[in-house]
């Protein structure tokens, strides 16, 4: 079985990397990474080091024809992708397609990056399952979420790796990890790094902040700032992997972003920041901002603290660190809800889903 993970951006790598390992524990290892060949340098050079760390093979070219062409060279018998984005042109007809969705979080985009052309897609809650189904999706399975496989571990004493990072494992730690719009960064951000300085800071900004030219101010403002900040990690655009991040920190602030949802195996506090920085058009067209939301899905939310400002967020921070079992109960049930099961065997069961659908083909 020959299988391609094709890397539409480098931030989907870690709902692919728990797949790979389960593959290979399998003795499936004819693996191969790639990446368009028009991303950055930093993406490029992350799936290759990824590839090599893994023991999988990397497969680029000067550009993206030779890419495409030289993937069809390889005749790929399973193709595994995060998102729609070029899979006919870079399939072969008789190739066996998964889709991982890449991102669970508030966005219509989860419902609308539907083909014909996916023979599996990967579905990390009932609830999910049930609504694309009712929007005609097919060749569901449901699974869980593999990015967050890892996180099934017992979750014991991480000083070693607070200490590695250079932080303090004395304090706490507030990982801050916000989407790029829309987003409460820009009012936030400065607010945070400065009033939290008792805490350790871990700040890992969407992958668009650094590589996006609309949001690239969003990672030269948390450059800036953090200068004088101590005990502070800034993730760099090649740090995709935000799961360490979880493993050791002790509240999670967001506004949209998926992290909401992959934190909760964690059990420990999150914080929605609900204040956001709309464009003018959305300003003027709520209508605009309202169809790219899954409004019932972000009403539905009901095991986080909601802040409404920058006063209501620094305020809510030093309430969650003192009470980090208020809303335990709240997070437990919403696994179930948006998670499917958090058991580390996600990847075991899409592997599983992918070899039965290929031995059919074959039989």
């Amino acid at each position: 079985m020959r299988i391609l993970f094709e890397c539409h951006h480098s931030y989907y790598l870690p709902n692919f990397t728990p797949v790979i390992r389960e593959f290979q524990r399998r003795g499936l290892t004819d693996i191969s990474l790639s990446i368009p060949s028009n991303r950055q340098s930093g993406e490029i050079n992350g799936i290759r080091s990824t590839a090599e760390k893994m023991g999988v093979a990397y497969l680029s070219a000067d550009n993206e024809d030779q890419r495409i062409a030289a993937l069809h060279d390889q005749a790929f018998e399973v193709i595994i992708v995060g998102n729609v984005g070029k899979l006919e042109a870079i399939s072969l007809p008789t190739a066996l397609t998964v889709m991982i969705y890449h991102g669970i979080g508030l966005k219509q985009t989860y419902y609308r990056d539907i083909s014909a052309r996916i023979d599996l897609r990967a579905v990390e809650s009932k609830e999910r399952y049930d609504q694309l189904q009712t929007a005609g999706a097919e060749n569901l399975v449901l699974t869980g979420f593999t990015k967050l496989d890892p996180l099934a571990e017992t979750y014991a004493s991480h000083d070693d790796d607070i200490e590695k990072l250079g932080l303090d494992p004395q304090r706490q730690t507030i990982l801050y990890a916000p989407t790029f719009y829309p987003t409460s960064q820009d009012a936030l951000l400065p607010a945070l790094i400065r009033e939290t300085q008792e805490y350790n800071l871990i700040i890992k900004l969407h992958n668009f902040s650094w590589t996006q030219k609309r949001y690239r101010h969003q990672s030269r403002l948390a450059t800036d700032l953090l200068t004088t900040r101590p005990n502070y990690v800034l993730a760099d655009v090649d740090d995709f992997d935000i799961i360490p991040y979880y493993q050791i920190s002790d509240l999670l602030i967001s506004d949209i972003s998926s992290t909401l949802f992959e934190f909760l195996p964690a059990d420990r506090p999150i914080i929605m920041t609900e204040f956001f920085n709309l464009r003018l058009k959305h300003r003027i067209f709520k209508r605009r901002f309202r169809r790219k939301l899954d409004f019932s899905r972000w009403q539905g939310i009901d095991f986080t603290r909601r802040t409404g400002s920058v006063t209501e967020t620094k305020n809510a921070i030093g309430e969650c660190l003192a009470n980090p079992a208020r809303l335990s109960p709240l997070r437990q049930a919403a696994i179930g809800r948006y998670l499917y099961r958090a058991d580390g065997q996600a990847s075991e069961r899409l592997v599983d889903a992918v070899i039965s659908k290929f031995e059919e083909r074959h039989r």
